[in-house]
């Protein structure tokens, strides 16, 4: 079996050598047909990935039932890339996958929309970042349980050993990453502030000195912890990073659900409010959140 794969971003490109070392064959598709290239060079595969420079080309790749997997930017991206792949013949029975952090309403959308035409759609929240994606992720699945039973097997060569799980209908994959995320914002920001307090005191201290401490044991022990003393030792200090920490649309999305359900997340709404206002208001805070954020999803920093 072939698997279908658009998006060669950092997270795509990492996911695709990790299913291709287990032994699955996959297709590849980008919107840009120099990013197929350029990782078809830098692959060493034993003829289990193909290049698709063409929508069409990658639906004729497949066999049938065909299951296609998205890594794209939420929003119109996956909006565009729905239609693109009706318009080429993706046709009752594919399976539609995708992967990346939409609005659960948004799959829950697509879900039905695609149901008309007899098209499975599953949303699957993914999280490890690249560390994860090229070594084992960490998946959340929604949709029709009988269609994620079609590609489980696919799913756990992706995933870290009990990485994956159903978590019900449509939308409930990325309705859980969704939060997952805001848990994660609150938890960036309250080590950023703690550094930040560690930072300005009266005391010289050794922040990278803390941070490997802080592994050893600690109750606050823990990945998060290990890429910041990573960061740490490459800059003790940070001086190459502006205090903008970046992000922000997932963290919102988990605060105004929790709204319309009731629920108060004071938390994760003040840690998406100090995202907000590091962009003009940086603070040292904003630059561990940026660096924890560069360490595990390769997201872009501001630099002095």
């Amino acid at each position: 079996m072939k698997l279908g794969f658009i998006g060669l971003g950092r997270m795509g490109k990492a996911m695709v050598l990790r299913l291709l070392e287990q032994g699955v064959n996959v297709v590849v598709y980008n919107r840009t047909k120099e990013k197929v290239d350029e990782f078809f060079a830098e692959t060493q595969n034993s003829g289990k990935l193909y290049k698709a420079y063409e929508i069409k080309t990658l639906i004729e790749q497949l066999e049938k039932p065909r299951i296609i997997w998205l890594m794209v930017p939420h929003g119109i991206p996956v909006d565009e890339m729905i239609s693109k792949l009706l318009e080429a013949g993706v046709e009752k029975g594919d399976i539609i996958i995708d992967g990346g952090n939409s609005f659960y309403k948004d799959s829950i959308r697509h879900f039905e929309s695609l149901k008309k035409s007899g098209i499975h759609f599953l949303d699957i929240g993914t999280s490890g970042g690249l560390e994860g994606a090229r070594n084992g992720a960490c998946m959340m699945v929604g949709g029709d349980e009988e269609v994620y039973k079609k590609v489980e097997p696919i799913l756990k060569k992706s995933a870290v050993p009990d990485g994956v799980a159903y978590f019900g209908p449509s939308g409930a994959g990325h309705f859980v990453k969704m939060v997952h995320n805001g848990v994660e914002y609150g938890m960036l920001q309250s080590i950023g502030e703690g550094f930040d307090i560690l930072y300005n005191s009266k005391y010289s201290f050794d922040l990278h000195k803390i941070a490997f401490n802080w592994t050893k044991g600690s109750v606050v022990r823990g990945w998060l912890m290990e890429l910041l003393e990573k960061a740490l030792k490459q800059d003790p200090k940070l001086d190459l990073l502006e205090g903008v920490a970046g992000g922000g649309e997932t963290g919102g999305w988990t605060v105004e659900v929790g709204k319309e359900l009731g629920v108060e997340t004071p938390v994760i709404e003040e840690s998406l409010k100090a995202r907000k206002k590091s962009i003009d208001r940086p603070t040292f805070s904003g630059k561990v959140v940026a660096a924890l954020r560069n360490q595990f999803g390769g997201h872009e920093v501001v630099k002095k």
